[in-house]
């Protein structure tokens, strides 16, 4: 799998000394690893990592903050564990939420580390997580639309129906659409679409299943369905996403 700006240079680019066999987290499913500079911006994350996030190429999360990328809440207690591990400090084994490209949350074991240049300063810090659960995710916060999104993800091989996810979440299926609109910004069909085409991201990475094995397993009728859709969403076809992550 090869993939570029390389970790090996991320590491060089801030003055710590690479360690080479950071790149094999490339090749790791569930556990996400990101390097970060001094002042909280990331300079590399594996591919575990930027789908996690729902991003569309290593170089989108290059130069951004956990402020860009996760709830504010959480955002605030990373930074205050980097200023913790930037002072020398180790976190080893911590358990913590962990945000999600469908404004879900996972239980995660977290573990982070000083990174040192070549004369011993420290310039960076590293981490990896891994999901305590990754079947079971949690909402931050104890979102009131939290059983929804949970039974789209858990669901995402089946269609939903607005009132299927209003009933979940206790709400009538008019309040549910408006509450959703107003926290999500868009509509809980186009949602249900736009999360089917992100998961499907770790299947076309990850496994060897063909397109139309993967259109199945994520709900879409067929794999010009899955095609057309994922294009739409993503910018390109399906087989050119995976080509560029496995190549």
């Amino acid at each position: 799998m090869s993939y570029l700006p390389n970790p090996l240079a991320a590491l060089q680019r801030i003055g710590a000394m690479p360690p080479g066999a950071v790149e094999l987290f490339d090749y790791v499913e569930d556990i996400l690893l990101w390097i970060k500079d001094a002042a909280g911006h990331y300079q590399w994350g594996n591919v575990a990592f930027i789908l996690n996030f729902g991003l569309q190429a290593r170089e989108d999360v290059i130069g951004r903050t956990d402020f860009d990328l996760c709830d504010p809440v959480m955002a605030r207690q990373y930074r205050i564990d980097d200023e913790r591990v930037l002072a020398g400090e180790r976190i080893e084994g911590r358990v913590e939420l962990v945000g999600r490209f469908d404004h879900s949350a996972r239980w995660c074991v977290t573990s982070k580390i000083p990174l040192h240049d070549g004369i011993g300063a420290v310039v960076g810090t590293a981490g990896v997580t891994r999901p305590l659960d990754p079947a079971d995710p949690v909402i931050p916060g104890e979102s009131l639309l939290g059983p929804a999104i949970r039974r789209v993800v858990q669901l995402r091989g089946r269609s939903t129906s607005n009132a299927e996810l209003a009933a979940v979440c206790g709400l009538s299926i008019r309040a549910f659409e408006r509450q959703f609109q107003a926290t999500y910004a868009t509509s809980p069909h186009d949602f249900v679409r736009q999360t089917r085409v992100r998961l499907s991201c770790n299947a076309l990475v990850f496994s060897r299943r063909t397109l139309a094995e993967i259109a199945q397993d994520h709900g879409f009728a067929d794999q010009s369905h899955f095609t057309r859709e994922f294009g739409r969403e993503m910018g390109e076809t399906p087989k050119a996403y995976r080509s560029r992550f496995t190549r």
